[in-house]
């Protein structure tokens, strides 16, 4: 991207994605492109039976097979005669879903901008290497890109992003049930879901649906810093951001151990479920640099294949 163009891009895009965070998803790439190993590797490949070039397994030969195949070796050695199988990269589309309920425009930092760029940086990213990708903003009514392929088609999605605000009242596991319902393409893919996971349902419900309808999820879980180090003290009166209803508190040393506490417990919960389950999951904190955080996922969360 040159200077000109990423200075198009940006303004096209809106303040919130301005020409500096272009450049950083431009470094991004790169040292995305050398943890690789210099290959142009998606978010995630599955792996099939096809004619790619890692042996994977041996089958009888039956008459009409391809002799291509045939393991001539193995034939001199064991006269017997099988096909090579081999294991075959193949594509799958990605979706990048953001939770745009009210919950996540909380926080300082709030908790939405990250995300937003979080999900804009995977894009990037998954479509420098050709995958499909589509974008949800998981709002009262799921908003969404169909799943598109080519770098150009940054500038899209930005502006998509740019325009997600944090409104919705509806938990993160209804929003998912409209955007599956609306979801043509019913072959198999990978979906980042991420958000707070302050769903009542819980986050097992939001995972597990996404499962069912044979979506790879993976959880991008975003906490703030006021939420994990609070500040309140004393009588206090706090307003449900989702539902709009109040409650009269007092703050106490206990009180508050009681809900880091429950904090804490549902972090675990996510990680113990996403683990029985063989699933990425990363806790992220809304003051946490993007590059860290991304280089984080890649280097360490399975996502380079």
């Amino acid at each position: 991207m040159t200077a000109a163009t990423a200075t198009a891009t940006a303004a096209a895009a809106g303040p919130r994605f301005d020409e500096r965070f272009l450049r950083k998803l431009e470094t991004l790439e790169l040292a995305i492109r050398r943890a690789s190993g210099g290959r142009a590797r998606g978010i995630r490949r599955s792996r099939r039976v096809g004619a790619g070039l890692e042996l994977a397994d041996h089958r009888d030969y039956v008459p009409g097979d391809d002799l291509r195949y045939l393991d001539w070796n193995l034939y001199g050695r064991l006269d017997r005669r099988a096909l090579r199988l081999f294991e075959e990269d193949e594509d799958v589309s990605v979706d990048v879903l953001v939770d745009a309920s009210r919950s996540m425009a909380t926080g300082a930092p709030a908790k939405l901008e990250l995300a937003l760029q979080i999900g804009a940086a995977l894009a990037y990213v998954a479509l420098a290497n050709l995958d499909r990708v589509g974008v949800t903003a998981l709002g009262d009514a799921p908003a969404s890109l169909p799943p598109q392929r080519g770098k150009n088609r940054i500038l899209g999605i930005l502006r998509f992003l740019a325009r997600v605000e944090g409104d919705g009242r509806q938990p993160v596991s209804a929003t998912l049930r409209a955007f599956l319902g609306r979801r043509t393409a019913r072959r198999r893919g990978v979906a980042i879901l991420i958000s707070d996971f302050y769903d009542p349902a819980g986050a097992r419900a939001a995972l597990d649906l996404l499962r069912a309808n044979r979506v790879t999820p993976i959880a991008v879980q975003l906490t703030a810093p006021d939420e994990l180090a609070p500040a309140w003290r004393g009588d206090v009166r706090v307003r449900d951001v989702e539902t709009g209803e109040a409650h009269d508190l007092t703050v106490s040393p206990a009180a508050l151990d009681a809900y880091l506490r429950r904090l804490a417990a549902l972090r675990r919960e996510l990680e113990a479920h996403c683990r029985e389950r063989g699933l990425s999951c990363f806790t992220v904190v809304s003051d946490q640099p993007l590059e860290a955080i991304v280089l984080r996922m890649f280097r360490n969360g399975g996502l380079l294949g």
